[in-house]
């Protein structure tokens, strides 16, 4: 799989992927400085019945900086037709949100940071902007 973030970077200055559940396309932002995968709160409270809260938290650094005690919950999302499992904190990013969507025009639901990448096998290469599995390099 070989996938271009030309288009969110056209669009809203940012690597975006746009991901599946079931019929509703969740756009995430990838972040290679983050440790942990994050679903932000509405799209938790939206889901939270076909999503599986785990035992125990994350302590996680918001948007804002600030740390903070996280439920985790593990997800399923399509890409590209086929499922990714991960693990993801749940995290209240609403007034960053916002103000994204009102500068772009684009909601974003959440963050796949480093430990998606390593659990998928998933390559960010900068160089051409794209994200590579299946050991492509």
């Amino acid at each position: 799989m070989e996938f271009p973030l030309t288009f969110g970077l056209q669009k809203a200055g940012l690597p975006l992927i746009l991901m599946s559940r079931k019929t509703n396309n969740l756009c995430f932002l990838i972040d290679t400085g983050a440790t942990h995968n994050t679903l932000f709160d509405f799209v938790y409270e939206h889901f939270k019945s076909e999503l599986k809260l785990l035992e125990g938290t994350y302590r996680t650094m918001g948007i804002e900086g600030h740390y903070k005690e996280t439920p985790i919950i593990e997800a399923t999302f399509n890409f590209e037709g086929k499922d990714y499992t991960s693990t993801f904190s749940v995290l209240d990013a609403s007034e960053a949100i916002k103000q994204v969507q009102e500068e772009t025009g684009i909601q974003i639901h959440g963050v796949l940071g480093v430990q998606f990448f390593i659990e998928n096998k998933w390559i960010v290469d900068f160089e051409k902007l794209e994200v590579r599995s299946n050991g492509k390099i």
